[in-house]
This record gives C-alpha cells, sequence and structure tokens, in this order.
C-alpha cells in the first residue's frame, strides 16, 4: 500500500488536518460546554391545548375555557370504607376534613354514595402551572392521610389529580432514560469494538451532542412559538430527541469508524487513512440524516401541536447529530493513533473488509446461489408477521395509558363502583349561549347522569356533565356524539373533557396517517432517487422499509394485545412508528446500496452487492442493534404510548438489519443485476 492518499477537499483537510484537526476537535466541545453550563433548555408550562388537535371541537372548548378568569381544576376526594360500610358517626368528621381543603372560604360539600361504602367532595384546585398542581395535590394527599379516621381510606382524583399524576410520573424520568440509554450505547460499543478505550470517543461525541440538541431544539421551539406558531413540546418530546440523537449518532460514528478501521489497512497515516474514510462515509451519512429530517419535518403538517413541535425537535437533533459524527468525531480520532483500537489494532496492509470471506459473505454467498427463494422466503415470512396489521384497533383506555397506574387512576376505578361512571372526570360543555336552555339541552340526551353549572363570566358559562356510561366505552362515545348532535344549533358552544378528547384524538390522528405518511414516504423516496441517480433501486428500497414497518406493526400488535394484555395501539403509534421505522430503517439500506455502487464500479453489481455485504454486515448488524436497543430503552419513561412506539421499532429495525438489508435486498440486486441502478449505468472502472 502507498503512504499517501489523494489530496483531500479543503473541508476534509481542515477537519484532519495536523495543524486543525484540534481546533476542529477542542473548539465544539468547549463551546458546547458553555452552552450547557450556561443556558439550559427553554421551559414551558404544559397547555390544555398542547395535545389536542386544532379546529376540533374539544381544543374549541378548551380555549373557550381557559378565557374565564377563575381558572380552577377540579380535584375529587374519596373517602371508602376499610370493610364493609362507612360508618355512619365518622360523615360529619369526613365533611369537616372536606371543608378544610376549602380555599378563599368556598363551600366543599360531602356526598355520600347511596351503597354507603364510600363519599366524596369536589375541590377546586386553582391553575397556575402544571408543577404548582403536582405540589397542591401532593400536599392535600398527605393532609387528608394524615387526618384520616381509622378504617378509612382515603385517595385524590379527578382532573387536577390525573393532570398532577402525569406531570408527576415524569420527575427524573428523563434523567433515568438518558443514564440507560448511554449505560445501552457504552457496552455495545465496547462489544462491538472489542476495545476498553475505543469506545469512549463515539460515545463523547453523542452526549455532548444529545445534550446540545436538547437545549438547540427546545429554543427553537421557544422561538417558534413566539412567533405566534402553534407547537409543543414537554418531557417525552426530550426524551423521544435523546434516544433518536444517540442512536442515529451512534449509528453514524459506527459507520464511519468501520471505514477509518478499513483504511487503516491502506494508509500508513492516520490523518490519510481518516480523510479517506471521511470522504466515503461523508455520502451515505449525509444522505441518511437527509432523509431522517426530511421525514419527521413532514410532522410539521400534523394538526396537534405536540407532533408539530416533535418533527421540528427531531429534525434539530438529526442535524446536531450528523455535525457531531461527522466533523467533530473525525476531528478526535484525527488527533489519536491506531492505539485507540487496542488490542485489536488495525495494521497496514491487513485484508479490506470486501475481500474477507466471513460470516456475511457466506450469508450472501447463500442468498446468490437461489435469489429467487430467497427472495419468496423472505416475502412469505415478513407477509405473516405483517397479517396482524388486519386486527389493529387504535385508541387506550384512559388506565391503559401508565406503565404503573398512578393514584388518580386508580381511585377513579374504585369511584365508579358507588357513584356515576363519569364522576371523576366529567365532561364539559363551554359556550356563550344561554347556559340555562343549553342545560335543559343536555340534560334530554340519552347517556347524561346530570348536568351543572361549575363556572360562568364574561358571557361564558361552564357545565360539567356527568356521562352514565364507563369512561373510554362505546355508550360513553355515543352519549359524546348525541351531546354534540343536541347543542349544534347553540352559537359558540363546544363539548370537551377526555371523552371529547379521545373521540377527536382518533379523528386527528386518522387524518394525520392519511396526510403525513405517504409524505414521508414521498420524501423518502425522492431522496433515494437524489441520493442514488436511479428510479429501480429506491422503489425496491422504499418498498422493502413498508413491508418491514407493516410486519413490526403486525407482531408489536401480538405482542401488546397478547402477552402483555393490552386492548389497543395508542392512537399515535402507527404514526410514529412509521416515521421512525422508514426514516431510520432505510438507512441500513443506504449504507448498504452506496457500497455495493462502489464495488459495482470495479466488480459488477451482481459481485458487488456480495462485496458490499461483506463490508458493511458487521457494522450495519451493530448499527441495528444498537438502535433497536436505544428505542426499547424507551419503556423506561412512564408512558404505554412510548413503550408501544419503542417496542415497534425495536422490533423493525432488527427486521430491516437482519432480513431487509441481508437478505431481501442482496436477492432483488443478484435478480436485477445492472437493471438494479436504471435508468443509471454503473461502468466497471
Amino acid at each position: 500500500m502507498t503512504s499517501a492518499s489523494p489530496a483531500p477537499g479543503r473541508v476534509i483537510g481542515a477537519i484532519t488536518g495536523r495543524s486543525t484537526a484540534w481546533l476542529v476537535a477542542l473548539l465544539p466541545l468547549l463551546l458546547a460546554g458553555v452552552v450547557l453550563g450556561l443556558v439550559g433548555e427553554a421551559e414551558r408550562d404544559r397547555l390544555p391545548t398542547d395535545s389536542l388537535p386544532s379546529g376540533f371541537d374539544s381544543t374549541a372548548a378548551a380555549e373557550l375555557r381557559d378565557q374565564l378568569p377563575d381558572d380552577a381544576s377540579a380535584a375529587i376526594v374519596l373517602w371508602t370504607a376499610a370493610e364493609g360500610r362507612l360508618d355512619p358517626s365518622r360523615i360529619p368528621e369526613l365533611g369537616s376534613q372536606a371543608q378544610e381543603l376549602a380555599e378563599g372560604g368556598g363551600e366543599v360539600p360531602l356526598i355520600p354514595a347511596e351503597d354507603g361504602t364510600a363519599a366524596i367532595a369536589v375541590v377546586p384546585v386553582e391553575f397556575v402551572s402544571n408543577t404548582d398542581i403536582a405540589d397542591r395535590v401532593a400536599q392535600m394527599r398527605t393532609d387528608l392521610r394524615d387526618g384520616a379516621p381509622e378504617g378509612i381510606e382515603v385517595r385524590v382524583t379527578g382532573p387536577a389529580a390525573i393532570q398532577a399524576d402525569l406531570a408527576g410520573v415524569f420527575d427524573g424520568a428523563n434523567l433515568r432514560l438518558l443514564l440507560v440509554t448511554a449505560s445501552v450505547v457504552t457496552v455495545l460499543l465496547v462489544v462491538t469494538y472489542r476495545s476498553p478505550i475505543l469506545w469512549f470517543f463515539p460515545l463523547l461525541v453523542v452526549g455532548v451532542a444529545d445534550r446540545t440538541a436538547a437545549i438547540a431544539a427546545t429554543h427553537v421551539l421557544a422561538g417558534l412559538e413566539g412567533l405566534g406558531l402553534t407547537v409543543a413540546w414537554d418531557e417525552s418530546t426530550v426524551g423521544i430527541l435523546s434516544v433518536l440523537v444517540f442512536g442515529a449518532g451512534t449509528n453514524y460514528a459506527l459507520l464511519l469508524i468501520s471505514r477509518f478501521r478499513d483504511e487503516l489497512g491502506r494508509h500508513d497515516e492516520v490523518r490519510a487513512a481518516m480523510a479517506a474514510a471521511l470522504r466515503r462515509t461523508l455520502e451515505p451519512v449525509v444522505a441518511s440524516a437527509t432523509t431522517v429530517v426530511l421525514g419527521v419535518l413532514a410532522l410539521v403538517l400534523s394538526v396537534i401541536p405536540s407532533t408539530r413541535g416533535l418533527g421540528i425537535a427531531c429534525a434539530v437533533g438529526i442535524i446536531v447529530a450528523a455535525f457531531a459524527v461527522l466533523v467533530v468525531l473525525p476531528a478526535v480520532l484525527s488527533c489519536t493513533g491506531r492505539w485507540v483500537f487496542w488490542p485489536r489494532v488495525p495494521r497496514q496492509g491487513q485484508p479490506a473488509l470486501a475481500d474477507g470471506r466471513g460470516a456475511w459473505r457466506r450469508i450472501g454467498d447463500t442468498v446468490a446461489r437461489r435469489p429467487s427463494l430467497a427472495l419468496l422466503g423472505t416475502l412469505v415470512v415478513l407477509g405473516a408477521l405483517a397479517s396482524g396489521t388486519l386486527s389493529i384497533s387504535t385508541g387506550l383506555d384512559r388506565s391503559e395509558q401508565f406503565l404503573e397506574e398512578p393514584e388518580a387512576i386508580t381511585a377513579a376505578e374504585r369511584l365508579a363502583e358507588s357513584f356515576p361512571a363519569g364522576t371523576s372526570d366529567p365532561s364539559t360543555i363551554i359556550t356563550r349561549a344561554d347556559a340555562r336552555e343549553v342545560l335543559a339541552a343536555a340534560e334530554e340526551v340519552e347517556g347524561v347522569g346530570s348536568v351543572r353549572p361549575s363556572a360562568a363570566a364574561e358571557g361564558i358559562a361552564q357545565l360539567d356533565v356527568v356521562l352514565s356510561a364507563d369512561p373510554s366505552s362505546a355508550e360513553a362515545e355515543r352519549t359524546i356524539v348525541d351531546l354534540r348532535s343536541a347543542l349544534a344549533d347553540f352559537p359558540d358552544t363546544h363539548v370537551g373533557g377526555a371523552e371529547a378528547e379521545a373521540i377527536d384524538e382518533r379523528e386527528a390522528t386518522g387524518r394525520d396517517r392519511l396526510v403525513v405518511m405517504p409524505l414521508i414516504l414521498g420524501l423518502v423516496f425522492v431522496a433515494l432517487i437524489i441520493l442514488l441517480r436511479s428510479l429501480v433501486a429506491p422503489v425496491v428500497l422504499a418498498l422493502a422499509v413498508v413491508l418491514s414497518y407493516a410486519a413490526a406493526m403486525g407482531v408489536g400488535w401480538w405482542v401488546f394485545t397478547g402477552p402483555l394484555g393490552f386492548t389497543a395501539l395508542d392512537s399515535s403509534v402507527p404514526l410514529l412508528s412509521f416515521l421512525f421505522l422508514v426514516a431510520l430503517g432505510v438507512d441500513y439500506s443506504i449504507f448498504l446500496i452506496t457500497r455495493a455502487r462502489e464495488e459495482a464500479a470495479g466488480h459488477g453489481t451482481r459481485e458487488g452487492i456480495l462485496r458490499a455485504l461483506a463490508a458493511t454486515g458487521g457494522v450495519i448488524t451493530s448499527a441495528g442493534i444498537l438502535l433497536a436497543a436505544v428505542f426499547a430503552v424507551l419503556g423506561v419513561l412512564p408512558l404505554v404510548v412510548l413503550a408501544q412506539v419503542g417496542t415497534i421499532i425495536c422490533i423493525g429495525v432488527l427486521l430491516d438489519t437482519l432480513v431487509v438489508r441481508t437478505i431481501l435486498v442482496p436477492a432483488v440486486a443478484r435478480l436485477l443485476g445492472e437493471r438494479f441502478w436504471w435508468p443509471r449505468r454503473v461502468h466497471r472502472a
């Protein structure tokens, strides 16, 4: 091998140069450190409309409700007998305890249940912020338990308690997610590199990129919100962003370092090897990052503010991750020597990966002998797994939305045993019309248990509606639909609350799937056409990733409704899973096909795809396993929707890595030969 390499471009030369690499490595890390120390993430309080679809009736109700000056939420205190019925002599004591919870001298009446086993009190809780409500509910629970009579259990539920528990389950969750993600990445990097040294450098760079991305993304969203755009973000946004940056960033790092190791066998100088590796890695990583950025930005067309915010945040995160791996990491490694690979130090003259006859080449040779059979078998297996999608239903009950049910949910379930089912979280009617006429019309609707005025000011009235049917049931949904129909002729009158919001959410997510999913696929397809300058190969890759998505959804459905016992997937799961699987899953095919095109120039397409598989098999498999494991870590967060999304993406990435990229794409390339690149021609050197 020669000791010289072609003169790198100016940018690559600056990144890997002897006099500039240390500056390129050090300055971004120092700047990121200053940002981390002085700026921090942008903060905001969760708004009632963050997760509600724009333009829907329940959202209009929430917006109109927000104009009421008495901005209060309700907590419902539930007293139950530990055994049997409540002692009648204790009722006055419970009434006094309820009255002590009143703010501003208001009345808080005690309402005993007809079955004699329970009593409730509805306590207004002034809304200032999510943190304030969480603190208020926590203090209320402490005071109530300290003063509870012997033999009586007390719990707090209602809208305020549900809101407090939702905020409370995220306390420390993102830190746990970050620590678990970093630990998983560390272990997998050590296993992949089999070096006690090398793992530290990509982990450092990607870890700094993750925290920088969180700060940059939240401030970008805050700026957009300040400009009047309806976007939202919360702890789950930052959690998903962190997983995405770690997953994509380490994937890009694995590809770069694998090529770096290969080039060290061709060059005797570390900087020349890195320059060559970066030159070869630049195209697939930029192509991959571009497809992901375009894919996640498609979420800005969602009607849900939090979904739009997630798309923008993820786009920022991918840009930061790609910059870190293509600029900072090469500069860092250029300043080291071969010793970072210890104990498996690559030596000049070692065989190139593409020339090897290892396990991945043997798998490729097996596929090459009978590509038609390999393709047919793969399609049958993926099709069988995808058959589960025919049974999928979406829309989780409120009690199924937490991995561990908080007190507000368990108390609501107990409350429904002694009171009308909708008492714990009543639906609401917000109106500017005559409240008495609206109340009379609502009472006539079948399924409405009771209607009572709860707030009024400046021409706006709120009516609380207790439904007779169980929450999240078909009967409750039908009652909301009938209620909206009965009130349709009243001007500026809207039905809100949990039941109404669930109906609107299903309709909105269905609309988003019809609009956003085809756009994501179209953007990825166009990006592949531009990258490969071909039509056949992009069609193959796009169809393959859609098939692996369908298979992952089918398996995920069986897992969650079978062993895990859920009744449905969350309404947002199909869209989010499609987004990340299509945008990220196609990465592995990009890594393989760009290398195949490179090899085809010297060996032809049929041999080139096998050499590409031999060269990239190990690194892509490692990257896929790492990405799958990182997304599985979303289960650390307390919401079922994130656990479902993480599990389905984990399954899909493994299918992409081990089946689509290893068998399906090579089989198609072997069958098509040079036609795989049509209309482009890949000429042999």
